[in-house]
Parts: C-alpha cells; sequence; structure tokens
C-alpha cells in the first residue's frame, strides 16, 4: 500500500484538474437532486448511455418534487431502455420518502441519507461530498479496480472482507481539503486511465507506486468473481396483433422488468388460444420468429416470439390489457428487447 497517502491525493487531485472530465452536466451543480440521479444512472451504466438519459429524466422530472408526484408508469418511461429498473423504482420511492418525511429536501448527512429507499453507503457519501462538503470516501466499482491495482490488494472486490478493507484503505488516503475535486478524480481515473481492459498506465499519475504496475499484475486486479455458467430460461412472448396495435401487460411491481409493459408469456405455443381468449382475443392467423436471446446479469433468457393476429372478441378481456400503436410505444415504459422486437415487427407486414 501507498506509505504517502498525502501525496497520493495530491497526484490524483492535480490530474484531475489538467486531465479529468469537466463537462458532464452533473458536474455543474451542487443540487443533490441532480447529482444523487446522475450517480443512481451511472450504476452498472457507461456515461455516454447516462448523458441523454439523464437530460431527458430532467426535462420531464425537473426536480424531486415533480418526481414524487409523477405516476409510476410515466416514470418507468422514461427509464425504458436503461435497465436495472429496480433503480427507477428506488428512485421514484426515494423522492415521495423524502416528500414525506423530510419535507421536499434531500438530507444533508450521508448516514441518513443512506437510509433512502435504493441509496447505499458509496453513493450516500458522493452525495454529501459533492452536494454539502462532507469528507468522505466514496468506492464504486472503479474507485475499487483503481484501489486494488494500486495496493496489490487480493480477492474479490465484492465480498464483505475485501470490501471492509478497501473502505478502511480509501479513508486513509482521504486529504484534508479539495475532498470534491479528489473523489471526482478517483472517477475518472476509474473510468479513462485504470480501466478494466487495455488500463493507460503510462498517463496515470499514480504508477510509479502501484503495485499491480510494478509487479506486472493490471490484468488479474483486482480478482475476478469466480462464475458459475449462466441458468438457461425459456419463454414464448406471445405477440397479439388486431388492425396495427399490438397488446401490452403490465409486469409485476416488482422482479425482472417490475412496473413495465411487456407482451404475454406462455410456456410453449399450445397455450397460445386459451391465453388470447383470456385477453379477449380470438386467433386467426400464426407465425414463429427466430428466437431471440437476453442476457441478465443472473441468467440468459431465450425468448420465441409467436405472432398472431386475432380478431377481438365482443367480451372483455383482462383490465389490465392495453392495445397500442406503433407511434405510441416510443413514450411508453418497456423493456429494451421487448421495444427491439416490436420495432422489427411494426416495420415487417404480418403474412
Amino acid at each position: 500500500m501507498p506509505t504517502d497517502a498525502p501525496s497520493f491525493a495530491r497526484r490524483l487531485i492535480h490530474w484531475q484538474k489538467r486531465h479529468g472530465r469537466h463537462d458532464l452536466p452533473w458536474q455543474q451543480t451542487r443540487d443533490p437532486y441532480r447529482v444523487w440521479l446522475s450517480e443512481i444512472m451511472l450504476q452498472q451504466t457507461q456515461v455516454a448511455t447516462v448523458v441523454p438519459y439523464y437530460q431527458r429524466f430532467l426535462q420531464a422530472f425537473p426536480d424531486l418534487a415533480s418526481l414524487a408526484a409523477a405516476p409510476t408508469e410515466e416514470v418507468m418511461a422514461h427509464w425504458s431502455g436503461l435497465g436495472y429498473y429496480a433503480r427507477a423504482r428506488n428512485l421514484h420511492a426515494c423522492a415521495k420518502a423524502i416528500v414525506a418525511g423530510h419535507g421536499g429536501a434531500f438530507p444533508r448527512d450521508a448516514r441518513t441519507i443512506t437510509s433512502l429507499p435504493g441509496i447505499g453507503r458509496s453513493t450516500a457519501n458522493a452525495i454529501a461530498v459533492f452536494c454539502f462538503a462532507a469528507r468522505l470516501p466514496i468506492l464504486d466499482g472503479n474507485v475499487k479496480r483503481l484501489l486494488c491495482r494500486h495496493a496489490g490488494i487480493e480477492g474479490w472486490p465484492g465480498s464483505p472482507a475485501v470490501e471492509s478493507q478497501l473502505w478502511r484503505y480509501a479513508e486513509s488516503l482521504l486529504p484534508r481539503t479539495s475532498v470534491d475535486v479528489y473523489i471526482q478524480a478517483q472517477m475518472d481515473m476509474g473510468a479513462t486511465i485504470c480501466t478494466r481492459g487495455r488500463p493507460k498506465c503510462d498517463a496515470c499519475p499514480v504508477a510509479a507506486d502501484c503495485v499491480a504496475h510494478r509487479q506486472g499484475r493490471t490484468v488479474e486486479l483486482p480478482t475476478a468473481k469466480l462464475r458459475k455458467a449462466l441458468p438457461e430460461r425459456e419463454t414464448t412472448m406471445l405477440v397479439l396483433q388486431h388492425e396495427g396495435r399490438v397488446l401490452l401487460l403490465p409486469r409485476p411491481p416488482v422482479g425482472i422488468w417490475g412496473g413495465l409493459l411487456s407482451l404475454p408469456e406462455i410456456a410453449d405455443e399450445s397455450q397460445a388460444e386459451a391465453v388470447a381468449a383470456r385477453l379477449g382475443c380470438e386467433i386467426v392467423s400464426r407465425r414463429e420468429l427466430a428466437p431471440r436471446v437476453h442476457t441478465f446479469t443472473h441468467f440468459r433468457l431465450t425468448m420465441r416470439p409467436l405472432v398472431c393476429e386475432v380478431l377481438r372478441l365482443e367480451r372483455a378481456g383482462e383490465p389490465c390489457v392495453r392495445w397500442l400503436r406503433n407511434e405510441e410505444l416510443a413514450r411508453t415504459p418497456l423493456p429494451a428487447p421487448i421495444r427491439q422486437l416490436l420495432a422489427v415487427l411494426f416495420h415487417e407486414p404480418v403474412v
């Protein structure tokens, strides 16, 4: 580990001022609502993907009160395609909790922030540092990678023992001043220099005393998690079409794609007629499309689309059924794989 913590911090701060990122939209504010939104969106998502979502989200919900008051479906629609939808549900719940329990004002204390839905220690600390001048470490994926390599810390960073070690180490490196610049430097270093693959060690301001660089171990540090083969699942997606509209159903509020609209799912093609009838339809023609595979964090899903032209029966189907045209889908909260499938279908006439 570095023996000169002040030097480590000084080098990062100097690098950040000269080479770090300064033009990201959430860097131009100390509004905790905007910083919090960026921190949540950036979890497991690249900056280039987040920026347009962040800007559109703020246009729709410019402040915490407007987010708290918004219908869930509208919030999910603006998150649609960004993935990891529990983040959006927690974001909405958190906004409501701040309005209900804190008078609509974002708490300033990191411990209090951590008690809110969907906010962990690192995110809470980041908000406190950037908005309220706190002196606290953060430990997102980029920072974990930077510290593991620099100090030669072994073991998977997500394990409790290694994470605890990293928290202590991160705290020991904090400078007395310019903490916000230092924390941003760690984040930017991990994102642009100390990257997962092919780190740019020749441009790193702390390479001289980096254990991984000195020992040629940047590929093996941080230690990867031992991964089991992903379980395989299959489902048949029932695409019921009538006069240019497609039938969609809301997903349960929690779980995969929670709170979004999606296609009905069946175990196999033999269930199509019964499910269609339950939804107020009669199938008049059908065709299968090529399977589509989507990989989640914990399993791989093979989706088999079954496209059916239907008649809508006079009797009502389930009350939650939605019939939407192509032009309505852009503002509808859909999972990205379903949106992609429907985009193909609406540009390919049914025969």
